[in-house]
């Protein structure tokens, strides 16, 4: 898978100990890397990352607030990293909202210093960083984002991810579009539900934690629609995207066009379109135990879109990537992963792997690109 690209190399992963990065964490190490991550801390409690004894897994760790460009230059550093995966970012839109400063010094102020520890590392071949669909200014058209469109955003959420692609792009014109031993592009992506999750302010996840607690979540608009995508849908985005830069530093690219310094999107197929209240009632279908409530109209808050999602035909065209899921499957997933901890399953490691293999078996029997 994704050409063998990752075994034995060297792959750090900021932000590893949050739910995205510890599902990437993972799968490298399934993929044979030497996976090293840099993290300011847990933050969830529970955490897939603890859940999962991931620290056991890595070769390298270091506790790292990417606010501290000392720090990181030190990491990179100890570690000679091939490959980077940079996920660390202050990601809950409601804590953003409330410390904007931190915001804009975390998700722009960090990426820039993640920048410079990239233009001055001397074992680095492939970076991907990830920022996020909410970097586009929302119109809440019908039709999805494409990379071209206006970056913006009318939170600091939206608007640090947009600097934040900003940033990037001037880094590489000025820095290192010339440098032949490196590539880089960023991904963007968003509406990521798995098992594992326990950040605030998300659907799936504030459902769990009220139902662990013998409450019912308040949802705020279950008429909101989302392209919702399992967590592994992104990652193979990701995986392949860095897969493919590698390979551009060798000369081996296939059928794929040069993507130094390009953006891309990765998201669902169309039709996994739905709002918030079919999400849940599509899981507590499966779970009966899974409720909710919804506020009472008047109670509303907030300036959420109620509509985003992505065009996703550059990662088809460039990188032959497409996802793997339909809506169903991507509700079993989720289910099953939640309702087996919920129900006292103390094998969390081997339920996220074989999750990890399932969804590779269907992505096989698909023949999607990156499986060969």
């Amino acid at each position: 898978m994704f050409q063998d690209v990752f075994k034995n190399r060297r792959v750090l992963i900021t932000g590893h100990t949050g739910f995205k990065g510890s599902w990437l964490t993972l799968w490298l190490k399934r993929l044979g890397a030497q996976v090293g991550g840099a993290s300011l801390n847990v933050p969830t409690n529970p955490s897939h990352y603890e859940l999962i004894n991931l620290k056991s897994q890595l070769g390298f760790e270091a506790l790292q607030d990417i606010r501290d460009l000392a720090g990181l230059k030190k990491a990179f550093d100890e570690f000679q990293p091939e490959i980077l995966f940079h996920m660390a970012a202050e990601a809950i839109v409601t804590t953003c909202f409330d410390s904007p400063k931190l915001a804009f010094d975390t998700n722009l102020g960090g990426t820039v210093n993640i920048l410079e520890c990239v233009r001055s590392s001397n074992s680095l071949r492939s970076a991907v960083i990830i920022t996020s669909d909410k970097c586009y200014e929302n119109f809440e058209w019908d039709y999805g984002y494409r990379e071209t469109d206006r970056l913006g955003g009318k939170d600091p959420y939206s608007a640090s991810k947009a600097c934040a692609e900003l940033a990037i792009s001037a880094y590489f014109r000025s820095y290192l579009v010339h440098n032949e031993r490196l590539r880089i592009a960023t991904a963007r992506a968003g509406n990521v539900i798995g098992g594992g999750d326990w950040a605030k302010d998300r659907i799936v996840c504030d459902c769990i934690r009220a139902l662990s607690d013998g409450k019912q979540a308040l949802i705020r608009n279950p008429h909101a629609t989302r392209p919702w995508q399992l967590v592994l849908e992104p990652l193979t985005g990701y995986l392949h995207l860095a897969s493919t830069l590698w390979s551009q530093t060798t000369g081996k690219t296939g059928r794929t066009t040069e993507i130094n310094g390009e953006s891309f999107n990765f998201g669902p197929r169309s039709e996994v379109e739905a709002t918030v209240e079919n999400l849940l009632t599509s899981i507590h279908a499966r779970w009966p135990k899974f409720s909710w409530k919804t506020y009472s109209k008047h109670a509303i808050q907030g300036t959420e879109a109620s509509l985003l999602k992505l065009n996703c035909d550059k990662a088809l065209r460039r990188l032959d990537w497409r996802p793997t899921l339909t809506f169903d499957e991507t509700i079993g997933f989720v289910t099953d992963w939640y309702r087996s901890w919920f129900e006292g399953e103390k094998d969390l490691l081997h339920l996220s792997i074989g999750q990890l293999k399932k969804y590779e078996q269907l992505a096989k029997e698909r023949n999607l690109s990156w499986t060969v």
